[in-house]
C-alpha cells in the first residue's frame, strides 16, 4: 500500500509509501532484527487491513483498531499475541503524532486483549525430557548433526531467544575473566553477553571445528539458519526423544525450562532475569511454573525461624 510519508511540522511528502516511513520508524528505535522483522509484518498487516476497507491509516480511530483486533482474535490468535501486534502499532502511531502526521494515537483508546503477567502459553519441558532432546541430537547422524547439537545445547543450557540464536557470529564468541563467553544483540537491542557451559561449549567446539568468522549457524550452501529451521529442528528431536506434544514444542519450550528450572535449582529471581534479559521480573515470574509449588511457601521459612528462637 502507498501512502504518504509525513515530514516534521505535519507536511506530507507526495510519493512517498508506508513501508519508507516504517524503515525511518524503525531506524529510530534499538531493536534486535527479529523485533524490527516483526514489526514490519505486524504494520504490513495493518496497513493491508486498511487497504481492503478503502481506510486511510492516518484517519483511523480507535473503533477501527477495535474491529482489527477482533478480528485477530476470531483467526484465532492467543491475546498476548494480539496485544504484542497492537503494541507494534501503538508505537508506530506515537511516532506519526510526534511527527503530527495524526492528532492522536487511535492504538491508545483501543480495547486491548488482557494478557496475564501469572501464565505463559508455551508449552514447557521438564529437565528430564530436555535431557531427552539433548540424547536425541547427540545421536544424530550425517553432516549437520554436530549443528544441530549446538543448537540445542546453547537454547537449553542458555535460554537464548531463538533470534538470538540465529543472529550469533563465530566472532561473538571469547574469553573473559577465565570463562567461555558469547556476547549478542537482545531484545531491545541490548548488548548482552553470558557465559557458555563446558557442555555448550564442547559442542559448538565440534561444530566449528576451527572456524574463525561468518555467521555461527549456517546451512549446508553457507547460509545463515534462520528460526523456521530452529522451531522444525525442536520438534523434530522432541519427536524422536518420545516427548508427548512434540508438535506444540518451540525454541521458547527451551527458555522456559531454563527458568524454570534455575528457580527451582534455588537460582535467585534476580540472577535468572537477568540471564534472561528481561526489564520487568514479572516477565520471569510468569516462567517460574513452579512458583505455585507449597514446598516454597515463605510460611514454612517464617515458621522455623520462630523455632530456632525458641518462641515455638
Amino acid at each position: 500500500m502507498s501512502s504518504p510519508v509525513p515530514r516534521q511540522g505535519g507536511a506530507l511528502a507526495v510519493g512517498g509509501s508506508a513501508e519508507e516511513f516504517t524503515e525511518a520508524w524503525l531506524g529510530n528505535r534499538r531493536l534486535s532484527a527479529h523485533t524490527r522483522d516483526a514489526y514490519r509484518r505486524d504494520v504490513a498487516a495493518w496497513l493491508a487491513w486498511c487497504a481492503a476497507r478503502d481506510l486511510d491509516p492516518l484517519r483511523a480511530s480507535f473503533l477501527d483498531v477495535n474491529a482489527y483486533a477482533r478480528g485477530l482474535e476470531a483467526r484465532p490468535l492467543a491475546p498476548a499475541s494480539v496485544a504484542r501486534k497492537l503494541s507494534g502499532l501503538s508505537s508506530w502511531y506515537d511516532f506519526l503524532a510526534k511527527l503530527r502526521a495524526v492528532e492522536a494515537n487511535p492504538v491508545g483508546g483501543a480495547d486491548r486483549p488482557p494478557v496475564s503477567r501469572d501464565h505463559s502459553a508455551t508449552v514447557g519441558l521438564s529437565p528430564e525430557e530436555v535431557d531427552a532432546l539433548l540424547t536425541a541430537a547427540e545421536a544424530g547422524t550425517g553432516p549437520a548433526a554436530a549443528r544441530n547439537l549446538a543448537v540445542v545445547a546453547l537454547l537449553a543450557d542458555l535460554g537464548l531467544r531463538v533470534g538470538e540464536l540465529v543472529g550469533l557470529d563465530v566472532a561473538d564468541l571469547g574469553v573473559e575473566r577465565g570463562h567461555r563467553s558469547v556476547r549478542f544483540v537482545g531484545k531491545g537491542g541490548r548488548p548482552r553477553r553470558r557465559v557458555l557451559t563446558p557442555y555448550a561449549a564442547a559442542a559448538l567446539d565440534a561444530y566449528l571445528a576451527g572456524r574463525v568468522d561468518g555467521p555461527m549457524f549456517v546451512t549446508a550452501s553457507g547460509a545463515r539458519v534462520d528460526r523456521h529451521s530452529v522451531f522444525r529442528l525442536v520438534r523434530r528431536l522432541a519427536r524422536e526423544a518420545g516427548i508427548e506434544g512434540w508438535a506444540r514444542l518451540s525454541p521458547h519450550s527451551l527458555r522456559h525450562a531454563f527458568a524454570t528450572t534455575a528457580r527451582a535449582e534455588g537460582v535467585p529471581l534476580e540472577d535468572v532475569q537477568d540471564a534472561m534479559g528481561h526489564a520487568d521480573p514479572r516477565t520471569t515470574r510468569r516462567y517460574d511454573r513452579d512458583r505455585h509449588n507449597l514446598d516454597r511457601d515463605p510460611a514454612y521459612t517464617i515458621a522455623a525461624a520462630r523455632v530456632r528462637r525458641g518462641a515455638g
